[in-house]
C-alpha cells in the first residue's frame, strides 16, 4: 500500500468504481482497485499537500492543496490540471460538489468558502465570524452547503 508518512487523509469512491485518496505527505492522490491494487499520481506542486477530496459534476476528481493554495482536478486515467486561487496562503482544506455545476471549497486561513467553475474561475464569499477557520463542507439535503468554523465554534450553511 502507501509508503510510511504517506499521510492518506480523504477517500471517495471514484466515477471509476475505484476508491481514490489523498496523501497529504506523500503529496499524491491514489488509486486503488477492487483488487487491492495501487496507483499513485503525484501532484505537480513540490509540497502541495494533497487534502480535501470529491467527485465533481464533471466525472473528475477535485482535491484542495492545503500548502499549494491550489485547487486541483485529476482524470480516472491520472492527469492532474491546478487551479490557483486568488487570496494567497489561503489553505484551501474541504471540497464539496455543489447542487449548481460547481466545485465549492473552504478556505482555512482565507476565512471564505470559494466556488469554483469547471474552467477554473474562481469566486470568493467572505465569512462573517472573524477568524472562523472553515474545515470540512458537505451538501446538505436542503440544496445548501454546510461547512464548520472551527475557531469561529459554529457550523454554518452558504447558499449556492
Amino acid at each position: 500500500m502507501s509508503p510510511i508518512g504517506a499521510d492518506p487523509y480523504n477517500i471517495v469512491t471514484g466515477p471509476d468504481g475505484n476508491l481514490w485518496f489523498t496523501a497529504l505527505t506523500g503529496n499524491y492522490i491514489g488509486r486503488i482497485t477492487p483488487s487491492g491494487m495501487v496507483t499513485e499520481f503525484e501532484v505537480p506542486t513540490a509540497g502541495a499537500g494533497p487534502l480535501g477530496l470529491a467527485v465533481g459534476p464533471d466525472g473528475h476528481l477535485w482535491f484542495t492543496e492545503v500548502w499549494g493554495h491550489q485547487i486541483g482536478r485529476i482524470t480516472v486515467l491520472g492527469a492532474i490540471t491546478e487551479f490557483a486561487i486568488p487570496t494567497p496562503e489561503c489553505h484551501p482544506r474541504g471540497i464539496v460538489a455543489g447542487p449548481d455545476g460547481n466545485i465549492w471549497f473552504t478556505q482555512w486561513t482565507g476565512n471564505q468558502i470559494g466556488r469554483m467553475t469547471m474552467a477554473g474561475v474562481v469566486t470568493e464569499f467572505p465569512i462573517p465570524t472573524p477568524l472562523s477557520e472553515p474545515f470540512t463542507m458537505v451538501r446538505g439535503a436542503d440544496g445548501n452547503l454546510w461547512f464548520n468554523e472551527a475557531n469561529g465554534n459554529k457550523i454554518a450553511r452558504i447558499s449556492p
